[in-house]
């Protein structure tokens, strides 16, 4: 079942990006003729999300003022201006509104050139919450565009997910996307908090899954790798 809800988190500084995000914050910057938030919702709403909850810090009335225009999914702005709660903590501000079911996390620079299938039905599709507390789009880091670091998980072959041992590579590195259950955030004290711990005790507990990207994952992390994503995207349009 397609889930209704997202979590769409465009609160960050945008600190390396700096300094085009001095004046203008990461979500609203420009790639392949779209604004990241833009590319992360119009693939929400392809794949059938009705709602999605945009938190809000850094620049917020300039997001605010471009995503009045939006129809689909509808939008409801998560107001963090007085605090930044990073990831897991702006979920669980978010949580009423997100209510019981299973929902779709996005980050806004989670940009990638969609492979034979669309990448979000694929996960709509793994997801399984018997088995599963969280399901990721990882892509391979050979190959992906924008990646600096050593990777961030393993992936046996039922597709169970694994922490990347510090000593290591690792061959998979999330893409910025995934679903996840709220159950997980139940009886958490802490109001500022990160994402990442949740998904690392899943793994350890057996229940991080993850989906392989069958296209090519553009990791917009600083300025120059924005002309490095829109020759990437330029070549996937001559393919095409």
């Amino acid at each position: 079942m397609t889930p209704s809800t997202a979590m769409v988190f465009a609160a960050g500084l945008g600190k390396r990006m700096r300094p085009i995000t001095d004046a203008l914050p990461k979500p609203l910057i420009t790639v392949g003729r779209r604004t990241l938030i833009d590319h992360c919702l119009d693939r929400l709403a392809d794949a059938g999300v009705e709602t999605a909850i945009v938190n809000v810090h850094w620049l917020a009335d300039q997001i605010e003022a471009h995503l009045k225009s939006r129809v689909a999914p509808r939008i409801v702005i998560s107001d963090e201006r007085d605090r930044l709660l990073d990831q897991g903590g702006g979920i669980k501000k978010a949580l009423p509104l997100i209510g019981e079911a299973p929902f779709f996390i996005c980050n806004t620079d989670a940009l990638w050139i969609e492979g034979p299938r669309s990448e979000l039905d694929r996960l709509i599709k793994f997801f399984d919450p018997e088995r599963m507390d969280a399901l990721l789009l990882v892509a391979q880091s050979a190959g992906a565009v924008g990646v600096d670091w050593p990777g961030d998980f393993t992936m046996d072959p039922f597709n169970r997910l694994t922490k990347r041992d510090p000593r290591h590579v690792a061959p998979f590195v999330y893409a910025g996307v995934g679903i996840i259950k709220p159950q997980l955030f139940q009886g958490v004290a802490e109001d500022v908090f990160r994402l990442a711990p949740f998904f690392f005790r899943a793994a350890e507990q057996g229940r991080l899954y993850g989906v392989r990207l069958d296209g090519v994952w553009l990791h917009v992390g600083r300025p120059e790798s924005i002309p490095e994503a829109e020759r990437a995207i330029d070549r996937s349009r001559l393919v095409l």
